[in-house]
């Protein structure tokens, strides 16, 4: 609670969106020269903000992440450092890259609800199939609504990838 007392104010003067949650997010549209300028004048005054409040910024884990097919791809400094430019970025447990696409997205979804599958099919000795049903439904099936939700695959690849797994549930059941 102290924490989030004492970053409350990292925003003030910040033109951009600032982000404020599990890893701060700084973001802006910077279509023209102004927007990239905002952005570095909010890069800046985080940084001053940390040098005053004697915070410390890791610039290693900060990270650009360039997002639309026109974009200038501008390069930005914090603190002196160059910070590094990612091809995708994670953020809440969902996986994007500058494009958009949800396939890294739906594969990591389908390996990891395969990998709960096997774990119960490994590890339960009853077969029984309301043991099974409720086993498959509590940590299978909200893991594979969030993403899906989320990322809405668009690619029939991506759909039958997520299918698959359903099939392999009621295979189980």
């Amino acid at each position: 609670m102290l924490f989030n007392i004492f970053v409350d104010n990292t925003d003030g003067g910040i033109e951009c969106t600032l982000s404020k949650f599990a890893d701060d997010k700084l973001c802006g549209v910077v279509d023209m020269l102004e927007g990239r300028d905002a952005v570095k004048r909010n890069l800046d005054r985080l940084e001053r903000w940390a040098c005053m409040n004697f915070m410390r910024i890791s610039k290693a884990k900060c990270k650009v992440l360039h997002m639309g097919q026109a974009n200038p791809m501008h390069k930005y400094m914090l603190g002196g450092e160059r910070i590094e430019t990612s091809p995708e970025g994670k953020d809440l447990g969902v996986l994007v890259d500058e494009k958009l696409n949800m396939t890294q997205q739906c594969a990591l979804t389908a390996q990891k609800s395969n990998h709960i599958l096997g774990c119960i099919k490994s590890s339960v000795a009853s077969r029984s199939r309301q043991v099974i049903l409720h086993l498959c439904s509590s940590p299978v099936r909200p893991h594979l609504e969030s993403r899906v939700q989320l990322s809405s695959p668009q690619h029939r690849k991506d759909m039958n990838m997520l299918e698959w797994v359903q099939r392999r549930a009621i295979k189980m059941i």
